[in-house]
């Protein structure tokens, strides 16, 4: 670690007594932080969206260590000793994915290094957060996604691994995209180009190919696939436009192209274009045109929405 940085330890790790949590009594989640203290999500109109969720950040970690002193090492030293969002980042997964033979002190270098070199690696980040509190119920604050969420800890170690990948730097980025697949069961080639305001929604088998594209505003569930389709070389692998939703389970083959706010239902199989604004389900999937939803704006985006089911009600008599 670097001088001076407190080592992050793992509060479940080994050691100590064991006690049996069988009959621990259901504790409520904690409440929401008072307006005084922090501004309301969602951010007003700031100039600095970056120092805005920083402070958020900040304010929901001194909140958790108060509340629950068994974090209250961890969360010092992987936020609060910290005078940054990058810093923080750089530690957290420095620490996340380092080895026995790959240091947490190289990594938190190589982290840091690149996010202050790269503005737009941090503005990915913050709209990562962002997107994450905003489309995922299950997400109680910008803390609990930085510290858990394996699917944006999974997306920032790629952004770096792409910078590396660009420099040349290429068994580098390799063995970062090898930790990242051992660590986080997501699985992302460097060179894929990866957009902004991503959610990987629990993330867990997700595979990105070497020559995908994926947007910005677009949200994945678990175990998809943006694969080739076999031992085809060069331009080979999806390519994802804005705002679009991949249900959990599905599967996209080949060079083939997802216009801007289509829907993938889960556990398609899909081998042809997707028009934008269309819903392709089934196996082979096939496509259904598009209608407007009770309440839907035209602008509306199935990524941000995170409506995965109107399709059923617009167009099949199923019922249970």
């Amino acid at each position: 670690m670097p001088a001076g940085q407190p080592q992050a330890h793992d509060p479940d790790g080994g050691g100590g007594a064991s006690h049996s949590n069988n009959h621990r009594a259901y504790s409520p989640p904690p409440a929401a932080l008072p307006s005084e203290v922090v501004p309301a999500f969602p951010p007003p109109e700031s100039e600095d969206d970056e120092s805005w969720v920083w402070t958020q950040i900040k304010a929901e970690a001194r909140r958790d260590a108060d509340a629950e002193p068994a974090l209250a090492s961890f969360l010092y030293a992987t936020v609060l000793s910290h005078p940054s969002l990058p810093r923080s980042l750089s530690f957290h997964l420095a620490n996340k994915l380092c080895s026995s033979t790959l240091l947490s002190t190289l990594l938190y270098d190589l982290f840091l290094a690149s996010l202050t070199a790269h503005p737009s690696l941090r503005a990915a980040v913050v709209a990562d957060l962002l997107a994450a509190r905003a489309r995922d119920p299950a997400c109680v604050g910008f803390s609990h996604c930085l510290l858990n969420f394996k699917g944006f800890l999974a997306i920032q170690a790629h952004r770096v691994a792409h910078v590396l990948w660009a420099q040349n730097r290429r068994p580098l980025a390799l063995a970062l995209q090898s930790r990242v697949a051992d660590v986080f069961a997501v699985d992302i080639h460097p060179a894929a180009v990866v957009g902004k305001a991503i959610l990987l929604d629990h993330a867990t088998g997700v595979v990105i190919g070497e020559t995908a594209v994926v947007g910005d505003n677009v949200s994945i569930l678990h175990h998809v696939t943006l694969g080739g389709t076999g031992k085809a070389v060069g331009d080979r692998h999806p390519k994802i436009g804005d705002g679009v939703l991949i249900g959990a389970g599905a599967t996209i083959l080949g060079n083939v192209m997802i216009g801007a706010g289509a829907k993938i239902g889960a556990g398609s199989v899909v081998l042809i274009d997707v028009p934008a604004r269309s819903t392709a389900v089934g196996n082979p999937a096939r496509l259904l045109g598009r209608r407007k939803s009770d309440g839907e704006k035209e602008e509306d985006m199935p990524g941000e929405s995170m409506d995965h089911t109107s399709f059923i009600r617009q167009w099949s008599d199923y019922t249970i």
